[in-house]
């Protein structure tokens, strides 16, 4: 099956591709032809990730899926939630959303954070949405290499590394977008049948 996963982002593409598995091929909205920024406009997770997804299937009429995650600090009120992305800056700066964070949580002893995905699928017309929760909390100063994000900041409940220091098996086992694309490849597989 061929459908759209409205994202560029070659990390979240192999993420995704790698939990969703065989008999399922990702293309991008690129190589269906749009190439224009997809709105996110939303107040809420759920709410882009319908836009995003609305979005692609109204411009090619093509099964598609989109997700929207967040970084909900308890410390801060559950921001920098659906703001995660450009948190600190008006585009992806990964750097950036990671040091207004620790500065933002400078002297708060209560670290304890979630990540939370939102996917929104367009099947034949009929919209669906799944969403996977990883428990976690901030940890002090950046460990690791891997991932991108707030992942080097980001210690799963249970674990003693941080997502960025997990290889991309080990996060997809445990993490908040692994959870959520597992309930969309069982969803899809199960109608697949």
């Amino acid at each position: 099956m061929e459908i759209i996963f409205a994202t560029n982002n070659a990390h979240k593409l192999s993420e995704v591709q790698a939990v969703l598995g065989e008999g399922f091929r990702l293309v991008t909205p690129r190589d269906c032809g749009v190439t224009e920024e997809i709105p996110e406009t939303q107040a809420t997770l759920e709410g882009n990730a319908l836009q995003k997804a609305r979005y692609l299937y109204e411009r090619t009429g093509r099964d598609c899926f989109a997700d929207d995650t967040g970084l909900e600090v308890e410390a801060l009120g559950g921001a920098p939630g659906v703001h995660s992305a450009r948190y600190a800056t008006d585009g992806h700066d990964f750097a950036a959303n990671n040091r207004l964070l620790l500065k933002n949580l400078a002297g708060q002893q209560n670290r304890r954070a979630r990540f939370r995905t939102v996917i929104a699928l367009i099947l034949n017309g009929e919209e669906h949405l799944f969403e996977g929760i990883v428990e976690g909390r901030i940890i002090d100063t950046e460990r690791g290499a891997e991932g991108f994000g707030y992942d080097p900041l980001f210690q799963p409940e249970g674990s003693g590394s941080t997502f960025a220091e997990m290889d991309a098996a080990a996060k997809n086992a445990v993490s908040h977008r692994g959870r959520a694309v597992r309930k969309l490849a069982a969803y899809l597989h199960g109608i697949d049948k």
